[in-house]
């Protein structure tokens, strides 16, 4: 990833090819065999910095069809989730495959197994995965996850759907005992709705947060949060999966 201010941009590095900004022209194979946090000239003399891209950076790029999860909110169902290395989770629409590429990233070599019933966000998705390097922790399903989730003992089920308590049932006999369920709702109808079905089916441990972030401009004497600010994005809501079996 090249970077200059607040600029940045994903370039494949290649030996011949160059890349042209407003800052002049790059030629890309300058960095080959630079340490990252390094920087290259333009042709008009100004420094690129070289940076290791992040999650984010492809995720800003992707074709979205659909909205997107915040990072605060991503970052939210990891820490609450606990899900890592070798994690097995699923997940729910695919959409654009934001959200499927960044728990790729952290579960592997874990897999993600993602269902999404239609056919155009389906593929925009596989491209965007694609781009990100997770296609080998990624397995797509081509499906409607309210019928049935295919598989099983799995660590996490994750929906970003419209109606989240039809898939209440079919995540409770996918997840392992003490596994997560977790919904992402805009609504407050939409959690009423969820948690009711949670509480049906015996889940336990079961909260809804909601999560704000804004960034702060630091310049001197005018340091104060911008202007665009992340405040509501929808509600999160967590739960447990119990054990059926009764204890005399």
């Amino acid at each position: 990833m090249l970077m200059f201010g607040k600029k940045r941009w994903l370039v494949k590095v290649e030996e011949e090819k160059e890349f042209h900004t407003h800052l002049g022209i790059v030629t890309i194979g300058n960095a080959i065999g630079k340490p990252y946090g390094s920087a290259i000239m333009t042709s008009k003399d100004k420094q690129c910095w070289i940076f290791q891209p992040v999650p984010f950076d492809y995720v800003h790029k992707f074709r979205r069809p659909t909205q997107i999860m915040y990072p605060k909110d991503i970052g939210l169902i990891l820490m609450m989730t606990g899900i890592g290395p070798g994690s097995h989770v699923v997940e729910a629409g695919t959409g654009s495959g934001a959200l499927t590429s960044i728990l790729a990233y952290y579960v592997r070599p874990g897999r993600v197994f993602t269902y999404e019933k239609r056919e155009d966000f389906f593929e925009i998705a596989r491209e965007n995965i694609a781009k990100t390097g997770m296609l080998d922790y990624v397995e797509f399903n081509h499906k409607d996850i309210t019928e049935a989730i295919v598989e099983n003992n799995v660590d996490a089920v994750i929906i970003d759907l419209d109606t989240p308590w039809l898939v209440i049932h079919p995540a409770k006999q996918a997840l392992k005992d003490g596994g997560h369920f977790v919904s992402f709702s805009p609504t407050f109808n939409q959690i009423e709705k969820t948690v009711h079905m949670l509480k049906e089916e015996k889940f336990y441990n079961i909260k809804t947060i909601e999560c704000f972030s804004r960034e702060i401009q630091t310049k001197e004497g005018a340091t104060r949060p911008k202007k665009f600010v992340a405040h509501h994005t929808g509600y999160l809501t967590f739960a447990r999966k119990t054990s059926d079996q009764l204890i005399d």
